[in-house]
């Protein structure tokens, strides 16, 4: 830095040279409107034209730091440190004008220094001191990705107006004026408006049309438009520097995204400054690569240049030849004395501590909503409970850029009592997918649906491990049912219900009273390893309509084909009432392996009564399927239309139960304090508690509770002028010993030893004075003190009824 300080005062005095050159030069240009000035005196009516018409010339605002308007916030609430500067940071701020200086004419052609931009007051203050490190009780905020989180979502993204430079313009204020010249009255003809309006219409409509399709031409041109301010943006990143807290390499933070990115990403095209709430560094390094093959090694002087000595960073380690060199005692001594000349010691930080309240931290962006827009999308951001509905999050998009047409929105859901956490809503089909957490009444966990309407497309997803059936996925449309089940111990993994038409025309919702007719099941297991392949079934399929059943069993490891079998399902009497005989014509099998058991008429009889019960029981299952779709379409209407919430028990301020409890309770608490505290007052209390707990006294316990009280109080008294005639016996006592210890010593007494001992003896004297005053009074306070009691006894509410007798 020597060197550099050496340049700068080089340039400065020629600089100073050049100005005295252009002020001469000024001055005799000059001289000649002087002349002319003097020779042409203004009068006062030119002096007051002069005055209006430079009054009337409004000078443009010029670029200024960035300022807060008070109207945004209220500055008089702010502390002093916000309003002013003290003495250290006004020497900080010379130290980083000085420093910007010098870096402005060694690097003429980068970007100005962010070194002490205005706060809210419009009061300059250095940026390290804007930082404040805070620790808060939350455990979301310990780790770096839930702290970026907690920032993106309080920041808003405002655009710069100048995208090349970290400034804003001051906003003005239009000023009012108070007096307007009214408008003219409108002359025009109404029917020649209407006819404007018309074609303008007619021209509008053209020109949309127009615009769409240019829209629809320009959209890959848009894309592929080059940025003419590529790698001149500025913008800020959080740098974390590995190391610390196991952090194994640098990366960056988006403040506004909460996202990160590493050193090597391709966004990142150099980094001007970066600064914490100790010292600033500049970047000294080349970014020809980005910031690819930068170093970020700040305690390396030559790729990044410091503002502040006694930066936290530790320096280079040193060369042998350097460390050789610096053996003499009287260099480290000059070297100690040079660095403590020129260390800086940063000023305390000028904000006020963070502190977040928890209903501050739960309720995260301003206001606890917050809507960032996109390119042909929308999200929008509430706080947890801000919605009735649990609504905490919602993202849209648009077919358009002018966000009209909506293609889809996704609605993120919390505390739900129905468990419901997601519901995307595609807008070009109409399907609506609602996605729940564990814990749904019917263990539902997607629900996919054009409407809530019975007998019409939808897809249930169950979490099967909760239902007793198994079941995980139910899929219908108006003719057809297919469920799809895990885990059953009869090894059923697919259930196909084909309805036909009904008979009556009634309302939809009446499955119960009026079922749709069933034409077909298709039913298919798992492998049963407990059975022959050959006898365990594979699928069957009841055609009720045509009165058949039809079975395939599994294929053996050893084959290619499956024994199938079809049974004519007939009705068991005939017309006249005879019982049919199984025939062999009712029953047509394809076997791998035939076998001799199953070829009997008793076994074919036996399987097909099985399999007509079996068909009884499918049926029944598919009428309840129906009626549980029913059941689960209604409990969802009601679930909408309450949508009540789930709070914590933890929770207290919301928790209504837990509220009232620990009121209750706190008032249960307070009662039993002021009754300890009238117990403790009450004079009857010890005695009534000799007597068990709600008996009604007696004449007899009424007497001797009053005589146990007096004798008790009468003890007291006398216990206490004992006490009392005790001390002063043992205070005399003392004084008597102490005056014979005089009497024996008095001759080799010093003068001190006869002032310690004059000084004894009247603090003794005192003493025994005030105990014998004391007992006095007692013994003419103690009676009174009797017989105000026996009085209180016989006026006490609880024995006056038992004590009227000795009254």
């Amino acid at each position: 830095m020597e060197v550099l300080r050496e340049k700068v005062e080089e340039e400065e005095e020629a600089e100073r040279e050049e100005a005295a050159e252009r002020a001469e030069r000024a001055e005799k240009t000059m001289r000649p409107v002087e002349v002319r000035t003097e020779e042409a005196p203004l009068t006062p009516e030119m002096l007051r034209d002069l005055e209006k018409k430079l009054s009337e010339i409004e000078t443009p605002a010029s670029e200024e730091p960035p300022v807060i308007t008070k109207d945004t916030i209220d500055i008089s609430s702010l502390p002093l440190s916000y309003k002013t500067n003290t003495p250290k940071e006004e020497h900080l701020l010379q130290v980083a004008d000085d420093f910007s200086r010098q870096y402005s004419h060694l690097c003429p052609d980068r970007v100005p220094l962010f070194l002490y931009p205005l706060n809210e007051c419009e009061v300059p203050k250095f940026v390290s001191t804007t930082i404040r490190p805070t620790l808060l009780p939350y455990p979301d905020l310990y780790n770096w990705d839930g702290c970026a989180q907690f920032v993106s979502d309080f920041l808003t993204m405002v655009p710069l107006p100048n995208p090349l430079r970290p400034l804003v313009k001051r906003r003005e204020r239009a000023l009012s004026k108070k007096y307007t010249v009214k408008p003219p009255r409108d002359l025009s003809s109404k029917f020649e408006q209407e006819q404007e309006i018309k074609k303008q219409r007619e021209i509008r409509a053209q020109e949309q049309k127009r615009l769409r399709e240019e829209e629809e031409r320009l959209l890959e041109a848009e894309k592929a438009k080059p940025d003419p301010l590529h790698g001149l943006r500025v913008h800020s990143w959080v740098l974390v520097l590995s190391g610390k807290r196991e952090v194994p390499e640098t990366f960056f933070i988006d403040p506004l995204t909460a996202r990160s990115y590493s050193t090597q990403d391709d966004r990142f095209l150099g980094i001007e400054s970066i600064w914490n709430h100790k010292n600033y560094w500049i970047n000294m390094q080349d970014c020809w690569n980005c910031c690819k093959d930068l170093v970020f090694d700040l305690g390396d002087p030559v790729r990044w240049e410091f503002m502040l000595l006694g930066t936290d960073k530790p320096k280079l380690s040193l060369t042998e030849e350097d460390d050789n060199g610096m053996n003499d005692e009287d260099d480290v001594e000059n070297l100690g004395k040079e660095d403590e000349d020129k260390s800086f010691d940063v000023p305390h930080s000028w904000v006020e501590q963070i502190e977040i309240s928890p209903e501050a931290f739960e309720t995260r962006c301003p206001n606890g909503k917050k809507v960032i827009q996109y390119k042909r999308a929308k999200l929008e951001k509430w706080a947890p409970y801000l919605n009735s509905n649990g609504l905490v999050c919602r993202l849209t998009t648009y077919e358009d850029l002018e966000w009209t047409e909506t293609l889809e929105v996704k609605e993120w859901y919390q505390n739900r009592e129905d468990r419901l956490e997601l519901k995307h809503i595609n807008k070009t089909t109409g399907l609506n997918i609602d996605y729940f957490k564990p814990g749904h009444p019917q263990a539902l966990r997607v629900h996919s649906y054009k409407s809530m309407q019975p007998e019409m497309d939808r897809v249930m997803e169950f979490y099967e491990t909760t239902r007793v059936d198994g079941l995980m996925k139910r899929e219908e449309t108006a003719t057809t049912m297919t469920e799809h089940y895990q885990g059953r111990p009869d090894f059923l993994s697919y259930r196909h219900i084909t309805f036909g038409p009904r008979v009556k025309k009634l309302a939809l919702k009446s499955a119960e009273s009026n079922p749709r007719p069933i034409v077909k099941i298709t039913e298919r297991f798992l492998r049963n390893s407990a059975k022959p392949a050959d006898e365990d079934v594979a699928e069957r399929v009841f055609l009720i309509g045509e009165e058949r059943i039809q079975l395939r069993y599994h294929c053996r490891d050893d084959h290619i084909t499956a024994s199938k079998r079809e049974y004519l399902r007939r009705t068991e009497v005939d017309s006249k009432g005879n019982k049919i005989i199984m025939t062999p014509d009712m029953c047509i099998s394809f076997e791998v392996e035939p076998m001799e058991h199953t070829k009997k008429l008793l076994y074919q009889y036996q399987d097909m009564m099985h399999l007509k019960n079996e068909e009884k029981v499918s049926r029944h299952l598919a009428w309840e399927s129906e009626l549980e779709v029913l059941e689960i379409l209604k409990l969802r209407e009601e679930e909408e239309e309450a949508h009540t919430l789930t709070v914590s028990i933890y929770d207290t301020r919301r928790n209504e139960k837990s509220k009232e409890y620990r009121e209750t309770m706190e008032r249960v608490m307070h009662e039993e304090q002021l009754q300890q505290v009238e117990a403790q007052l009450d004079y009857l209390a010890p005695f009534l508690a000799q007597l068990p707990p709600g008996e009604k006294l007696t004449h007899w316990q009424a007497v001797c509770l009053k005589d146990e009280c007096l004798s008790d109080f009468k003890q007291r008294l006398i216990d206490k002028a004992n006490l009392i005639q005790a001390r002063f016996e043992k205070e005399t006592q003392e004084l008597q010993k102490k005056q014979q210890w005089y009497q024996e010593n008095q001759v080799t007494l010093t003068p001190e030893d006869e002032d310690l001992y004059l000084s004894y003896c009247s603090q003794a004297v005192f003493r025994i004075r005030i105990l014998e005053q004391r007992l006095n009074r007692h013994k003419e306070l103690a009676p009174l003190k009797y017989l105000a009691l026996e009085k209180k006894l016989y006026k006490d509410p609880r024995l006056v009824e038992l004590l009227k007798v000795f009254a």
